[in-house]
């Protein structure tokens, strides 16, 4: 017996929820910080070409799976493999919800970080000096108290429902988050030394776009900043119409993801460069001090370094960050959520509190053992689970997946000359290119 399932109400509505699902802190900081560390104009220059070759074609396999099923990931896959592999199918999707609460227990700590520091310029700016010192101190108190906000925040927005509360909350951050990077922008290239960090970002030198490590980082960037291969993008997949133009869409999502990394580089690389100006220590031996610790250092400093202006520059800065963070950690959530909703048949408002306190669990167990647990987690997530979840869903596409399949339907395929080369393309090169980037990412890099 099917169930009625919550959906999204405008195409709109599910493009800005995808996109703020897949536009978060890795985005806003980790897209420019790679940036500057490989070549600025030739690091954006391989990552775009990589964006069009891989990260596209991983996003359509994860939507589309989830759009033909119209069910959550663990039934979705579980039915995609029905034919031949249904167990496996079921558990890769049990494992991408483990997969979901492990991005969600370290990311919910870094974004109660940013959250942190938005306020702590706040509270400078109202005179609270103690109190903005420890907001902006690195203490495990700090974090016991801001990961659980965090998790409140993400859990007050999913418990509303898919329209009620992902679609009608992406639809205001996302347009705040974009008016807020536009406005920063502006500020920032006002200052001195940003023309040399613009001109270091926007004029590629091709000689270096060969370099392995620069290609290497780049493939990573662009499949990771996608936010793929955690089941977020199937879920909400699921919720979108079926057949409805998901090519178009997922390219509209491609394009505003890529369009806020870029955004992102015109922000923080410039104002790299006017905290050098401003005697602010920034590179050594060619490479960025701290690279992603630089956040809470050194650009802190340059906005303290302005005053008064400075302080509400860093808070919006932090508070830009924070927003990003929140959209990403939606769509997570929703992971596990839609499948205590649908095959446990909870309320979504058990469901949403009760995978909620496995995340504070979990962000606890890692706050508790920081130093051994947080790169590790990071690490085997980002490098081993993600990329080998997403060649899973190529390979269900592209081989195990028959009945119901457009891709490999050869009636179809015979009168859609373009269907046919998209899905040869998605079945035999993507896994290809998919392998070398994990073998390099997670191996050799």
């Amino acid at each position: 017996m099917s169930i009625s399932r919550d959906s999204f109400h405008s195409r709109i509505g599910f493009v800005l929820s995808a996109a703020g699902s897949a536009i978060g802190l890795g985005n806003i900081w980790g897209f420019p910080t790679n940036a500057a560390n490989n070549g600025g104009g030739a690091f954006l220059f391989v990552y775009l070409v990589v964006t069009l070759l891989l990260a596209l074609p991983a996003l359509f396999a994860e939507i589309y799976i989830g759009n033909q099923a119209q069910k959550n990931p663990v039934s979705a896959l579980g039915e995609a493999c029905a034919n031949r592999m249904p167990r496996v199918g079921r558990t890769v999707g049990k494992i991408g919800l483990c997969g979901a609460i492990m991005m969600l227990s370290f990311y919910t700590i870094v974004a109660g970080w940013m959250l942190a520091h938005a306020l702590s310029a706040i509270s400078e700016l109202a005179g609270l000096a103690e109190l903005s010192a420890w907001l902006s101190s690195d203490s495990t108190v700090r974090n016991i108290i801001f990961t659980p906000v965090f998790i409140l925040l993400g859990a007050a927005i999913v418990h509303q429902g898919v329209h009620g509360g992902i679609e009608k909350w992406s639809a205001r951050l996302m347009p705040l988050l974009l008016v807020m990077l536009i406005g920063l922008i502006v500020y920032i290239l006002q200052q001195e030394g940003a023309g040399q960090g613009l001109a270091v970002y926007l004029i590629p030198d091709f000689s270096q776009v060969t370099d392995p490590k620069l290609v290497i980082s780049a493939m990573g960037q662009a499949f990771f900043s996608l936010s793929i291969g955690v089941g977020g993008m199937m879920v909400y997949g699921s919720y979108m119409q079926k057949d409805k133009d998901l090519g178009k869409l997922v390219l509209s999502i491609g394009v505003l993801d890529t369009m806020i990394a870029f955004l992102a580089g015109l922000l923080i690389i410039p104002a790299l460069f006017v905290a050098q100006h401003a005697g602010h220590e920034i590179f050594n031996n060619e490479e960025l001090i701290g690279e992603g610790q630089l956040i809470f250092q050194i650009l802190p400093a340059l906005f303290n370094s302005m005053g008064t202006v400075g302080l509400i520059v860093a808070a919006g800065f932090f508070s830009l960050l924070s927003i990003a963070a929140l959209t990403s950690t939606i769509s997570s959530t929703e992971v596990p959520v839609s499948y205590l909703v649908e095959e446990k048949a909870l309320s979504r408002k058990k469901a949403t509190w009760l995978v909620s306190f496995i995340v504070l669990c979990s962000s606890m167990l890692l706050v508790a053992f920081f130093d051994t647990l947080f790169g590790l987690v990071i690490r085997v997530l980002t490098t081993i689970f993600q990329p080998l979840s997403c060649l899973f869903y190529f390979f269900v596409v592209g081989w195990i997946w028959n009945r119901g399949n457009k891709l490999t339907d050869k009636a179809v395929l015979d009168n859609n000359i373009y269907l046919k080369l998209w899905g040869n393309y998605l079945r035999f090169v993507c896994p290809v290119l998919l392998t070398i980037v994990f073998i390099n990412v997670a191996f050799i890099a």
